[in-house]
């Protein structure tokens, strides 16, 4: 037996922007139904917002998406704020969206994607535990932690 976890953001009228954005940084097949696609009149305020969003990639990226029935405006539901002092993380977010590959050209990639208007809580670079590591809250309000996997040789 085996499951999968899938992580499920849930936005304020931004879910399909988010989608596209994270798909032209991980690549993949995106799916995306809307309200009115369910049934709710075309006329109704929110008709054309995601009521299911997903996007999936070859290489494992996967995450799910939709916009909170009659919340408008603005970046991720409930988006707090994350920042670095003395060598700590200081956040009031319940979650992390966390990426890890396997070498630092590839995550160097997708950092560089994903900080197109973002705020950098800690830069991409070498750690003690990783030969990258870096944080940063991408324009829609969801915090990411990506990394490289370490090598166990010489543990």
């Amino acid at each position: 037996m085996s499951i999968t976890t899938t992580t499920h953001l849930n936005f304020r009228g931004d879910a399909r922007a988010a989608l596209e954005f994270y798909r032209s940084v991980f690549g993949g097949d995106l799916s995306i139904a809307t309200y009115g696609d369910f049934g709710m009149p075309p006329e109704a305020p929110g008709a054309s917002n995601v009521v299911f969003g997903q996007l999936e990639s070859e290489n494992g990226f996967r995450v799910m998406a939709y916009d909170i029935p009659g919340e408008g405006g603005g970046s991720a539901a409930n988006a707090g704020t994350t920042r670095r002092e003395n060598g700590v993380t200081l956040t009031d977010q319940p979650f992390f969206v966390s990426v890890r590959g396997d070498a630092l050209d590839e995550v160097q990639g997708y950092w560089d994607a994903l900080s197109a208007g973002a705020s950098i809580v800690e830069p991409l670079a070498a750690s003690a535990w990783s030969p990258g590591f870096g944080m940063l809250t991408d324009r829609f309000g969801v915090t990411w932690i990506l990394d490289v996997a370490a090598s166990d040789t010489g543990r």
